[in-house]
């Protein structure tokens, strides 16, 4: 065995290790505004960015980490079941964003701070409006549903500077398919072409 791992398993075990990432930070975050910030109106959540990033890394495998950081956010919460409903379910219209990243290319996207960040915009955008739609879809007042784009601000800002600081690590925010390869040829250039 030469000890190189297949891009299913490398792609396995990244995805592992990003939807344990998320769900340590949320489960913290959720649990420290529950207990310190209880009566304030908005939420902070890493799913979103958490989201974008792995929808740049591997596209659709990004729909695993958005429902698991609905389910997540509700179990800490404390979530009836309905909202357990309009958190995951909701989450995953966040997939919207294939649209973006097949349109402006996960390069095109890795390479321009404004379509990252705009990236990243759409992510969160579209969590919120799929969480608002079920909302009223499940019979909560569109005011309700308004809430979720309000509350949100604070996430909105963080998944900006989280996108904006990921962007500028070599491979984080980058199709992994795209990444492995240059890597690769990098590789090959440093042992002289073998």
């Amino acid at each position: 065995m030469n000890g190189r791992r297949s891009v299913a398993q490398y792609r396995a075990m990244d995805l592992f290790m990003f939807a344990l990432i998320m769900a340590v930070f949320e489960t913290i975050v959720v649990t420290a505004a529950r207990r310190w910030f209880p009566s304030e109106p908005w939420a902070v959540s890493v799913v979103p960015a958490v989201t974008a990033i792995v929808l740049m890394r591997w596209g659709p495998w990004a729909a695993i980490h958005a429902g698991l950081g609905g389910a997540v956010f509700c179990f800490m919460s404390r979530a009836s079941g309905a909202q357990y409903i309009i958190y995951i379910i909701g989450n995953l219209v966040a997939l919207g964003a294939l649209a973006i990243r097949k349109q402006w290319t996960p390069e095109g996207i890795r390479e321009s701070t404004a379509k990252s960040l705009a990236f990243a915009l759409a992510v969160t955008l579209l969590m919120q409006l799929g969480r608002a739609v079920l909302a009223v879809l499940m019979g909560n007042p569109i005011a309700a549903a308004l809430g979720f784009f309000t509350t949100d601000v604070v996430t909105l800002l963080f998944t900006l500077v989280l996108i904006w600081i990921a962007r500028r690590l070599d491979g984080i925010f980058e199709d992994q398919k795209h990444y492995l390869l240059r890597v690769h040829e990098q590789e090959k250039e440093e042992r002289g072409g073998f």
